[in-house]
């Protein structure tokens, strides 16, 4: 589990600390995430973390490779990730003051510890895109379907939308129909 100590960043004379190091993510993290995330591995955080009263602020570069379900049809699809992000650590529990004024998250540590392995695995989470694909998805613009349903793109949702006739207008034209048929009696 990779922890950091809060104190010792607090208290260092350099101004920053600076952290290069692969991660391997925890069983419990992979049991909490299966069903957005299959694999979890070459995981590899870069950052620098440095104290401005009262908290010590983390920089972090996270490049990780994974197996995540496709959106559409939930088999497996690899896909690299990379992402950065910023947290600030605190050993008081913020204030909503703070928390308002404050763009990036401020986290409560316990124990004079900095979990940043739990940081790490929350982000991998957060970024991985909405909606992901397998080459063959991709490529032939697959949807899954079953018995007597389909999943249609959104093209072919509104080209069917503007084919489709308007129930009210059609019992109106069926009206107008027999009215033009009675006066021409």
């Amino acid at each position: 589990m990779l922890t950091l100590n809060f104190s010792r960043i607090k208290n260092s004379s350099a101004p920053l600390t600076h952290i290069d190091r692969d991660v391997e993510v925890r069983p419990e993290f992979l049991k909490r995430s299966e069903k957005l995330l299959f694999e979890a591995s070459n995981i590899h955080v870069t950052g620098d973390l440095f104290f401005d009263e009262p908290y010590v602020t983390g920089n972090f570069k996270v490049v990780a490779d994974l197996v995540v379900p496709s959106s559409r049809s939930l088999k497996p699809v690899k896909f690299h990730e990379e992402f950065s992000f910023t947290e600030n650590y605190s050993q008081e529990k913020p204030t909503k003051e703070e928390l308002e004024e404050n763009t990036d998250p401020i986290v409560k540590i316990s124990n004079d510890q900095i979990d940043l392995q739990t940081a790490i695995e929350d982000n991998v989470l957060l970024n991985i895109p909405t909606t992901i694909l397998t080459p063959e998805e991709k490529k032939k613009d697959i949807y899954p379907e079953g018995k007597g349903w389909e999943v249609i793109s959104e093209k072919t949702f509104d080209e069917g939308k503007k084919n489709q006739i308007n129930p009210a207008f059609a019992k109106l034209k069926v009206l107008l129909n027999n009215d033009q048929k009675n006066e021409g009696k």
